[in-house]
């Protein structure tokens, strides 16, 4: 059985079926949907604060996506783009990217600046499950 994921995709195929289906790997958090989205939620939330322009960002962006998909119907992982979001990166204080904010509750309960590996992300999250 070989099993590939592709973008927001996946699909299994054991020789006579394939099975779809799709993920969503990180929702698009803005300054005018972060309240709903990240602060009502009743799961935990990780916010990847980010820009096209950082390096360390593309580096990470992937591994976030990576635990979205991972973590499907457990938690929420948005992307925050800062150069499109000027207020609730100034409402968190945002000076250095990449940064993730873990919230549960609509609470910030931990923080990650700078690229790390995917262990340290998960490990984060699980203390929030």
């Amino acid at each position: 059985m070989n099993s590939v994921l592709r973008n927001s995709f996946f699909y299994n195929f054991d020789g006579s079926n394939i099975t779809y289906k799709f993920y969503i790997m990180a929702l698009e958090a803005t300054d005018s949907n972060f309240e709903e989205l990240v602060l009502k939620s009743d799961k935990p939330v990780i916010v990847d604060f980010w820009a096209e322009w950082c390096g360390p960002c593309r580096m990470v962006g992937p591994i976030v996506e990576e635990v979205g998909v991972d973590y499907e119907g457990k938690a929420v992982v948005a992307k925050v783009d800062v150069d499109s979001n000027p207020g609730i990166t100034a409402k968190y204080g945002i000076r250095n990217i990449p940064t993730i904010l873990f919230f549960k509750n609509g609470e910030v309960a931990d923080k990650q600046v700078g690229a790390v590996p995917k262990s340290t992300i998960v490990g984060k999250l699980d203390s929030l499950l």
